[in-house]
């Protein structure tokens, strides 16, 4: 059983940063590629950013290029999203999730790909 815990969201005003983490349980969480994915009320869940096991590619959406920063440090079992530049619209509850496939990094935007997912974080940018 994987247990993913996101922490970091609050309330900033537009143009500051938050950085998300994702700890997670499981010994051989390394192997898997993790995801950042995001729902704004009334809308759907929509994919952010993902990394691969090794850290060595990483994907992201495109509102959020040259923003985001997605990384991850394997000793500690946790994944980080760093946001910068923070616009009114990237208010969302923000989720992290497991990759179902260990070494692999096919689909990454699809939630269907997922099989963990954590309880999620508000973030809230106001204008």
């Amino acid at each position: 059983q994987v247990q993913l815990v996101e922490s970091g969201g609050g309330l900033v005003q537009t143009g500051e940063s938050l950085r998300l983490s994702c700890a997670a349980s499981g010994r051989t969480f390394s192997m898997y590629t993790v995801g950042w994915f995001r729902q704004a009320p009334g809308k759907e869940r929509q994919f952010v950013a993902a990394i691969s096991g090794s850290g060595r590619f990483t994907k992201y959406t495109d509102s959020v290029k040259g923003r985001f920063t997605i990384s991850r440090d394997t000793a500690k079992n946790t994944t980080y999203l760093l946001m910068a530049g923070l616009k009114p619209e990237d208010t969302a509850v923000y989720y992290c999730a497991k990759y179902q496939v260990p070494l692999s990094f096919g689909s990454v935007t699809e939630t269907r790909m997922y099989d963990y997912w954590g309880q999620g974080t508000q973030v809230t940018v106001s204008s």
